[in-house]
């Protein structure tokens, strides 16, 4: 596959300083870059090793200036080279039809041009848009809604009364739906409280590999607009997570939190149940949240406080020993003092 620079110019919006007729084989990353390929530099120091590279030309900032190489300059060249990338991308083979392998319930409704693959299964009363792109071992149970253009991997499981928007991705192994963790404790045993709530994702939601979220014990369990899910994040039941939020691999909120509209929950990140992470927050990796967390508060550490609060304390914390090596010198001296009094 090739593109002249101008036609990549033309995509993603930039100007082009270079032979716009100069043919472009692929996109890769600086250090992989061969003779033929795009790159994208998003600083200077990544301009400075993009020129240093094999690379033909480079996506760059606004501003970025002459080099030897061809360049194309963007507002965000970030966002560009996702697009190119997406260009040079061989289109997936996309069969469309049910394969004789599936059961289809025959109460299910299923939109048209839609592709779904062997050993599929869905349940009652189930609904799939229109342009469905379903691999195998997928299973729907009853009452599920799929919207348009949702697009399952394997052995993606999504469990009875579970919503989802148009344009949803799923990646392999999540399950969406199962039981939330939720017991009474009688005497000396545990008992089940039933789950007997829904699931609602939004649209343009992608969610990862391995990824599972709760249905709701009454009521939803809902995951807002355009969020996306890294692989290996748990969401209890009844959460609501805003629209537009990142949660990072191994994230784990718990039951009936509220996350507002553009949250960032960053990797092993934690947030007890009952709280409330105001719009724009930002919880650093690998921090627990005990408390509400205000709009556009920036928190690390356990238990997750003001990052720049919790950095003086990781300063404090690192001249313990010094202060401790103090602090027996002092004994010292003060017993030699007491010992000459004596």
């Amino acid at each position: 596959m090739r593109r002249s620079l101008r036609e990549l110019a033309e995509l993603v919006g930039g100007e082009l300083s270079g032979s716009p007729d100069a043919q472009i084989l692929g996109a890769a990353d600086i250090v992989d870059a061969e003779e033929g390929d795009i790159v994208f530099a998003e600083t200077p120091k990544l301009l400075e090793e993009a020129l240093r590279s094999k690379a033909s030309a480079i996506i760059a900032y606004i501003g970025a200036g002459d080099s030897g190489k061809a360049v194309i300059t963007v507002e965000n060249p970030r966002y560009a080279f996702a697009k190119i990338l997406g260009e040079f991308s061989p289109a997936k083979e996309r069969r469309t039809g049910i394969h004789p392998s599936s059961i289809i319930s025959p109460e299910a409704v299923i939109g048209e041009n839609h592709s779904i693959g062997a050993n599929v299964c869905v349940g009652k009363n189930a609904v799939i848009g229109k342009n469905a792109f379903i691999y195998p071992f997928v299973y729907l149970g009853e009452n599920v809604r799929i919207g348009d253009d949702c697009t399952l991997y394997p052995f993606v499981t999504i469990l009875d009364d579970v919503s989802l928007g148009d344009r949803v991705t799923i990646h392999s192994g999540a399950v969406i739906g199962s039981d939330g963790f939720g017991f009474t404790r009688v005497g000396d045993q545990h008992f089940k409280m039933p789950h007997v709530g829904s699931i609602v994702i939004g649209d343009d939601v992608e969610i990862g590999a391995n990824v599972t979220i709760d249905k709701a014990r009454t009521g939803k369990t809902e995951i807002g607009r355009g969020t996306k899910i890294d692989n290996l994040v748990h969401i209890a039941h009844n959460v609501k997570v805003g629209e537009n939020c990142i949660l990072v691999a191994q994230t784990g909120i718990s039951g009936s939190v509220k996350i507002g509209d553009r949250v960032i929950l960053a990797g092993q990140s934690g947030v007890k149940d009952h709280l409330t992470v105001g719009d724009d927050a930002i919880v650093c990796a690998r921090a627990g949240v005990i408390g509400n967390i205000g709009a556009g508060e920036f928190v690390s550490g356990f238990p997750a406080r003001d990052h720049k609060e919790q950095l003086r304390i990781q300063a404090a914390q690192q001249r313990v020993p010094g202060l401790l090596r103090t602090i027996k010198d002092l004994e010292k001296r003060v017993k030699e003092l007491e010992d000459r009094t004596k």
